[in-house]
């Protein structure tokens, strides 16, 4: 019970946990604003679409397709038959990993198509088509 003195109210005995969960709601606040979802050093200009599905998973692999047509596996640079092995190789180790493509809104229709192709040769059944919001 808590006794007054003097118009003060004295507090029961135990220890206020009150301010360290503030802090760590401020932390975890932090944390999720500072963490972000994109490959640093790639910048592409992705199509429009009305509505998107986010399939990004800590093992998930992605494949950036630039302006240029350059492929990148993870933000390195790779050719075709790389990309195959690497795949391939990760497959091995993972049979069950998602992939998400990324192709530039300027890019060629062949390239992305050669890239899709490469997966459904590997028999990847988790494939996703990055977009960009549509504005308005």
């Amino acid at each position: 019970m808590a006794k007054r003195a003097f118009g003060i109210k004295k507090r029961d005995k135990g220890i206020n946990v009150t301010p360290f969960v503030d802090v760590l709601l401020v932390v975890l606040v932090i944390f999720i604003l500072t963490s972000n979802a994109t490959i640093p050093g790639l910048e592409v200009n992705l199509p429009k679409a009305s509505s998107s599905i986010p399939l990004e998973k800590p093992k998930t692999k992605a494949i950036t397709i630039d302006s240029a047509g350059q492929v990148f596996l993870d933000a390195y640079a790779v050719t075709l038959p790389e990309l195959e092995e690497r795949l391939r190789l990760e497959k091995a180790i993972n049979a069950d990993f998602p992939v998400i493509v990324r192709g530039d809104a300027q890019v060629h229709y062949e390239r992305v198509v050669e890239v899709l192709d490469l997966l459904r040769r590997i028999e990847l059944g988790q494939v996703g088509l990055v977009t960009g919001k549509v504005k308005g």
